[in-house]
């Protein structure tokens, strides 16, 4: 069965960093790009990041580019989202999704979703 486990988050100051990870399990993970949302508080979940099968290209949100990195370990299933100057509204549960292309910016695309891991930031 395929799974996808976030860890990770936590509760920081702004300015500070997080790397998130997201571990893979029950499928090929090198055949599949992988995506990472976020949800806010009383909103919608949006698109953050993504990055191909073999990490050659990568996608980033407006809001992610410049602070945030995505990348992935093939050898180790896992997934990562290296976050800088976090701010006061990058808190959020963070997901992880896997879809057949990394240019996917939306939810339907992505088949498998993780659980979340949860983001707080402190101003």
């Amino acid at each position: 069965q395929e799974r996808l486990v976030e860890s990770g988050g936590g509760v920081v100051q702004a300015g500070d960093s997080l790397t998130l990870l997201c571990t893979a399990s029950g499928f090929t993970f090198n055949l599949y790009a992988m995506g990472w949302f976020r949800q806010a508080p009383g909103k919608e979940r949006e698109f953050v990041a993504s990055i191909g099968r073999r990490s050659t290209n990568s996608y980033y949100s407006d809001a992610a580019q410049g602070r945030f990195t995505i990348s992935r370990d093939n050898a180790k299933n896992t997934a990562y989202l290296q976050m800088n100057n976090l701010q006061p509204e990058d808190t959020a549960i963070y997901f992880c999704a896997a879809s057949a292309n990394y240019y996917f910016t939306t939810q339907p695309a992505y088949y498998f979703w993780g659980q979340g891991t949860t983001v707080t930031v402190s101003s």
